[in-house]
């Protein structure tokens, strides 16, 4: 049985201010993302220069702040929101849902590639390979942090979180959804995307795995304590907002090959 090693959440403290390393994992996910970015840019077939890769960064970061945080009010907490809506402004409380930052990453590539003059499809195909980095240093945050563990158990790397409310062991699932969303998923779209696909297959490939990977874990993840299990004694919210990815990532799939046959 292993021990949290209950790291202090706050990186930095000057006085009043302080950085937690939830915030510098997302700094790290969208610096690295912004530096493989360009190398990406470098392509001959690539839709967007090297300078305009840092533009692009900025609309992405908005969709993913803006819209992690509202998918988590409305997916995870509504009824919190609706009993008090201005707690959808304070982010410094923590909460925040890949499936709402995903929703806002597509409004800000379409918004973005209106203004560059490409299509949304285009820009969804490059940026879909650099994600994974992100999500890999959120979910390094929330080990830091010692939140969303997993289930009790008796594996021999199970943990025991100070955060838990008991001393049981526990699946480290933040270490799982890393290994899978963060690293798999990157390696997987990294060596895809390499050379190029049909338009919307990248993009089609990143939604089946994820939606797969995260489904996976879900199963041995705690499920949110203010929503529980939704359906039969195991089914979750991220299981119910990740099957529709699995869907639409197929279809995507084969809809990109099939339109590049004919």
């Amino acid at each position: 049985m292993l021990q949290h090693p209950q790291i202090d959440p706050v990186a930095i403290a000057i006085g009043p201010l302080k950085i937690h390393w939830y915030g510098l994992t997302y700094l790290v996910g969208f610096l690295v993302g912004w530096w493989l970015g360009r190398l990406r840019a470098r392509k001959p077939w690539s839709p967007i220069t090297e300078v305009q890769m840092g533009d692009m960064l900025f609309y992405i970061a908005l969709g993913v702040i803006l819209g992690g945080r509202f998918g988590y009010v409305i997916f995870y907490n509504f009824s919190a929101f609706a009993d008090d809506p201005l707690m959808l402004l304070r982010v410094w409380e923590g909460g925040m849902s890949f499936h709402g930052g995903l929703l806002g990453v597509i409004f800000a590539m379409w918004w973005f590639g209106r203004k560059v003059d490409r299509t949304f499809w285009q820009i969804a195909d490059f940026v879909a390979p650099l994600v994974p980095v992100g999500l890999g240093a959120g979910r390094i945050g929330n080990f830091i942090n010692g939140e969303l563990w997993g289930k009790p158990t008796d594996v021999a790397w199970g943990m025991v979180f100070r955060t838990a409310p008991d001393s049981l062991a526990r699946h480290p699932s933040q270490l799982y959804q890393f290994a899978l969303e963060g690293v798999l998923l990157f390696i997987v779209l990294w060596w895809f995307s390499s050379k190029p696909r049909p338009r919307m297959a990248v993009s089609g490939l990143f939604l089946a795995c994820y939606g797969i990977f995260r489904f996976l874990v879900e199963f041995v993840r705690q499920p949110d304590p203010q929503l529980g299990y939704l359906a039969f004694d195991w089914l979750t919210m991220g299981q119910v907002l990740s099957f529709p990815m699995i869907l639409a990532g197929a279809a995507l799939i084969v809809l990109a090959y099939r339109r590049n046959a004919e």
